[in-house]
């Protein structure tokens, strides 16, 4: 039978996770469906439960001086219905894209960056965000870029012992942020390719640019050479920079939802529709 816990403090969850390995569990959107899927080849799930459901200061969006704070826990929804500035808005339209309304309800933001899917659709955005993950345990906290904090399909830098407890968000003046997706369908489906940025202006003219593609790579990837190229160009002319050599970081693959080839053409035109949408 699988041990489960559920703590009402951050201390006593961090003593249950150091001795026992528990796996958090938040929302468990991604937790149950692969329970079933394993029970369904007869394998039995084993690990012990560490349900966070009742751990206070976990979720909410608080402003501070340096920017944002998003609890681990803060839901899609949550995330959708905050009253952010436009540097959010490309998090704030994969927030409404996730799944269908319910997995919205309950998946969080920080099981999204943990499960650490290729084709998780927050994570091009905390990629282009510049995001921080928050990471605690019994010897203390640290902080790490989520480009740092993911080594992997399916894998991260969470140690032993340690639970997200947020997400960081610095400030960029006049930054406002865009995503787009293609999938099989509108809803409920599982991203062939998407595409992130946050791009920030001086009049019209781009200053800061962040371009991050997802599902196209075993980890979401950022694009240094195209993020350069945009520097210094009216945001009108955007939407002609992408070229195939900006695509060099990524690695995409054959499955059945689309061909390599089909996910490296229509990770370009996701590019360029994204930019399109920055201008006036």
């Amino acid at each position: 039978m699988t041990t489960y816990h559920r703590p009402d403090s951050l201390a006593e969850a961090l003593a249950i996770r150091a001795e026992t390995g528990a796996l958090p569990l938040a929302g468990g959107t991604d937790i149950h469906p692969l329970r079933t899927a394993r029970a369904a080849w007869g394998e039995p799930w084993r690990d012990a439960v560490l349900d966070l459901s009742a751990v206070p200061g976990l979720d909410g969006i608080a402003e501070t001086p340096a920017g944002w704070r998003i609890g681990a826990r803060t839901t899609w929804t949550a995330i959708a219905e905050a009253p952010l500035p436009p540097l959010f808005d490309g998090l704030r339209a994969a927030a409404r894209e996730v799944g269908g309304r319910q997995v919205q309800n309950r998946g969080t933001i920080a099981g999204n960056l943990v499960t650490a899917s290729p084709a998780g659709d927050g994570i091009p955005n905390l990629l282009a965000l510049a995001a921080e993950v928050e990471c605690v345990s019994l010897s203390g906290t640290r902080r790490l870029p989520v480009a740092d904090f993911l080594t992997g399909y399916r894998a991260t830098a969470l140690a032993p012992g340690e639970i997200v407890a947020a997400l960081h968000v610095p400030r960029l003046d006049h930054g406002s942020g865009s995503f787009v997706k293609l999938g099989a369908r509108r809803y409920l489906v599982i991203s062939i390719a998407m595409a992130a940025g946050v791009i920030a202006l001086d009049g019209d003219r781009v200053a800061t640019a962040r371009i991050a593609l997802g599902a196209c790579s075993p980890v979401a990837q950022r694009l240094p050479a195209l993020e350069a190229a945009l520097v210094g160009l009216h945001r009108s002319e955007m939407a002609r920079v992408p070229q195939p050599a900006h695509l060099a970081p990524i690695a995409p693959i054959a499955d059945i939802r689309a061909s390599a080839a089909y996910r490296r053409d229509a990770a370009l035109a996701l590019l360029r529709d994204l930019l399109a949408g920055f201008a006036p």
